[in-house]
């Protein structure tokens, strides 16, 4: 709907983003605790591509789970609204159904005093995570979290998957939810444990982690490939250090299967990049193939071997971590040092654009002026790759940085 800069009906159309507001409590006091609150990323995938509900002033949209079985309450607000009367029939859009198209059935409410009375009930005090308990630590701040692994055969995980993948709507970028009945999907949840060993407990959840079984083609029979597909760690926990503890619960779960060959990522975002870069690096400057002398050696079969069977890396982000390593002890006033390491990055940024010239080189042997001239037209001249080349380098080394200064600080 084009409403025009001059309508007098813009007023009515809200920002999806600003207007939902989400919770998660434990108890009905939590319910009036901005504190709790917290933002989505993205709405278009329940309010459309341009991320707008239009017919109401002050729209405020509250989505709040229970922290631990995720029941939901919806509700919202608004000053006023448009009058089909008085706008030649144009009608407010509807704010809760495209909500509960994405909720689990039966796992919501529009009721408060029906929320309220669910909160004290057994179904959530009493809620306990489900599947394999897999580790359990304490955060920067002190808090106690616990990493659960669940199958679609765990009991009872079905209905609560349900509930949880509502999430990744509002924080992954074309999410969809996946097929839970497929059986070589993997859960990884993570929760955070209130109270006291003996006194009254509460589970919140935190955050998950899906993973898929691949079968590692080329391998012998048996082996598998897991590929990470989807993270999540709520903002109201964020920065706290969790991702990198969820992330390292998966490898040292699969660094104990033999049958496992490596881990990969389906699609990461920037934000899994940055993630996994810091975690790979910690973990990899732990190992004596990764020690100084060895890394300002260059990279090394050993290097790949040693990633793998430690860690469970595949080649490509076990030479990525070579190179943050070797940055970290490159010496950046030894010119000479520096420029080595410039070239051994350039040198495999390069290799497709090498392998690239090589073919063309073949088919100058055996194609006409013509044919070769409309090939050379989709071929990147040797100025225009120098330049991509040194941009490509230029941001890869800053993203670099930025990991080893969080390396540092942790």
């Amino acid at each position: 709907m084009d409403l025009g800069e001059f309508s007098p009906l813009k007023e009515y159309v809200v920002d999806a983003n600003e207007a939902l507001c989400f919770k998660l409590i434990e108890k009905e006091s939590d319910l009036s605790d901005e504190s709790k609150s917290f933002a989505p990323e993205m709405t278009h995938q329940i309010y459309g591509e341009n991320e707008v509900v239009f017919g109401y002033k002050d729209l405020k949209i509250n989505l709040v789970m229970a922290s631990g079985s995720l029941q939901s309450f919806l509700s919202y607000s608004y000053s006023s609204k448009v009058d089909p009367v008085k706008t030649d029939g144009v009608k407010p859009d509807d704010v809760i159904d495209p909500l509960i198209k994405i909720l689990a059935p039966g796992s919501f409410t529009e009721n408060k005093d029906e929320f309220i009375k669910y909160l004290s009930s057994t179904k959530e005090t009493g809620f306990r995570p489900m599947g394999e308990l897999l580790h359990n630590f304490k955060s920067k701040d002190d808090e106690t979290f616990e990493v659960y692994m669940c199958t679609e055969s765990t009991p009872g995980f079905r209905d609560y998957h349900e509930r949880l993948q509502a999430w990744i709507m509002f924080y992954i970028d074309a999410a969809s939810f996946i097929d839970f009945d497929d059986e070589n999907w993997r859960y990884f949840l993570l929760f955070k444990k209130h109270g006291s060993e003996g006194g009254e407990q509460h589970y919140s959840i935190a955050g998950y982690m899906t993973v898929y079984e691949y079968y590692a083609y080329g391998r012998t029979e048996n082996m598998k490939r897991p590929r990470i597909s989807q993270m999540l760690v709520l903002p109201i926990y964020q920065r706290k250090g969790l991702g990198s503890a969820l992330l390292n619960s998966v490898y040292r779960y699969y660094k104990k299967e033999s049958s496992v060959v490596d881990i990969t990522v389906e699609d990461p975002s920037d934000n899994f990049v940055r993630l996994r870069d810091f975690v790979d690096t910690q973990n990899c400057m732990k190992l004596d193939a990764y020690a100084k002398d060895k890394v300002l050696a260059g990279y090394s079969e050993e290097m790949t071997k040693a990633a793998a069977s430690e860690l469970k890396l595949c080649k490509k982000q076990a030479r990525r971590v070579y190179e943050i390593i070797r940055l970290h002890y490159t010496p950046m006033k030894d010119a000479a040092a520096y420029k080595s390491y410039k070239l051994a990055v350039k040198a495999r940024l390069n290799a497709p654009y090498q392998k690239e010239q090589a073919q063309v080189e073949k088919l100058k042997k055996h194609l006409k002026a013509e044919e070769l001239a409309a090939i050379m037209m989709n071929v990147t001249d040797r100025d225009q790759r120098i330049e991509m080349l040194n941009k490509q380098f230029a941001e890869l080394e800053e993203h670099y940085r930025k990991v080893l200064e969080k390396v540092a600080a942790a």
